[in-house]
């Protein structure tokens, strides 16, 4: 669609003659998937299977892959639970709850072949792991972790990415509904354009560029009726002062989306780790969060990374930061904290590190007992996204054990 919501004449999209950008604006793109994607049907797989251990025993040690073909899941991997696992009931229940009913849709919860390849978890990590108690259990594995946080949204995360995420949404919200004839794979893409300060790595969001929507669709849906309805659902979903009449609509620019799912693309756990952070800001450290019990710092400490940035943006003390952390297989202490704030902190990097040690103790076994992550939550977070959303304990920003410094800056602020 052109840039203003004039289907294209073919493919449904055309190149827009793009003006120059002004001087410090750039343009940046996050993007999203849906809960049909065969990549996030696999995250939502692990993670429902990691709640059914977590749901009768704390305690459960979790690492489970999940693999999507036609007609096909196949779980693998290594759990020690004393939990009573059903796989055949929690694995049907999560695809039907995803929409694939019918093996027209290219995978059906009543038919599909289910295949089991679980272990339990080697002892030579498990006594590598348990000191004795919670506060001093070692990290599961070696890793680097990051943590973002922006001012530039109510819930501190990048916009393109809480646009993109809220597009997904109301794609899945539409076909639940049954106001539209979309099936359940999906995938979304916001680019915005940004202005940077001119004396620091501040930025804010300006205008919505462009905005790419790809789904999965009926036989019987024509394209032009998908672009048509799909083009109002955006200017419902995205706030309309940040659309304008150069903003470009690339909308089913395939044309044709009836085979999806699995059926489409095989899909596997963990592979959209930027959708599942923050949508290409900030850093990621590789691992994939889905199918990880609390132990797995690549899922613990990417949680405690979030939640130290948003803390120290909550506070007022910078308007962007980075946060690292990095952990040694079975060695409770951090090994390094690392803090950038894009030149926007009010007091120096050094000293929110300093700050984040005085308010943090960032062993796993204290984490996982500070968040409350031995609960069966992480279902919850297997798609739209695990930071920006309200109901999670890492969300909830904690109070800072502030320098005096920092406490006169933000007086002076």
């Amino acid at each position: 669609m052109a840039a203003n919501g004039v289907p294209a004449p073919s493919g449904g999209h055309v190149k827009a003659s793009r003006p120059a950008l002004p001087a410090n604006h750039f343009l940046f793109t996050s993007e999203s998937v849906g809960e049909g994607h065969p990549d996030k049907i696999c995250d939502q797989v692990s993670d429902a299977i990691l709640d059914a251990c977590l749901k009768d025993d704390p305690w459960s040690k979790v690492a489970v892959e999940t693999a999507a073909k036609t007609g096909m899941i196949m779980v693998l991997g290594e759990i020690t639970t004393k939990s009573p696992l059903d796989y055949q009931s929690i694995i049907r229940n999560t695809i039907k709850k995803i929409g694939y009913d019918d093996s027209k849709k290219g995978l059906d919860a009543t038919t599909l072949n289910v295949l089991v390849a679980i272990e339990q978890q080697s002892p030579d990590i498990a006594q590598g792991l348990d000191h004795g108690d919670l506060e001093n259990h070692g990290a599961g594995d070696q890793g680097i972790m990051f943590g973002y946080a922006t001012n530039e949204t109510e819930e501190m995360m990048p916009l393109t990415l809480v646009l993109a995420h809220k597009l997904n949404r109301a794609l899945a919200d539409a076909r639940r509904a049954g106001t539209h004839a979309y099936l359940p794979d999906s995938k979304t893409q916001v680019t915005i354009e940004y202005e940077k300060a001119a004396n620091s790595g501040a930025v804010k969001p300006i205008r919505v560029d462009t905005i790419v929507v790809s789904t999965q669709h009926t036989e019987e849906y024509t394209t032009e009726q998908l672009r048509k309805d799909t083009l109002e659902l955006i200017k419902k979903t995205i706030p309309s002062h940040l659309l304008d009449d150069r903003t470009v609509y690339h909308i089913q620019p395939s044309g044709r989306f009836v085979i999806g799912g699995p059926q489409g693309d095989a899909g596997l756990t963990g592979r959209k780790i930027i959708v599942d952070s923050y949508g290409g800001w900030g850093a990621h450290g590789g691992g994939a969060f889905s199918g990880k019990d609390w132990s797995k710092v690549d899922r613990s400490g990417a949680y405690a990374g979030r939640w130290i940035a948003k803390s120290l943006i909550a506070a007022g003390l910078a308007q962007r930061v980075l946060v690292q952390l990095s952990y040694a297989i079975g060695v409770a202490e951090p090994l390094s904290i690392f803090v950038d704030s894009y030149a926007t902190g009010l007091v120096p990097d050094s000293e929110l590190v300093e700050i984040i040690n005085k308010t943090w103790d960032l062993r796993p076994g204290v984490v996982v007992k500070e968040l409350d992550l031995q609960r069966p939550i992480y279902a919850e977070t297997a798609c739209y996204g695990h930071f920006g959303r309200s109901g999670f304990s890492w969300e909830k920003p904690k109070q800072l054990q502030l320098t005096d410094s920092a406490k006169a800056a933000l007086k002076k602020a």
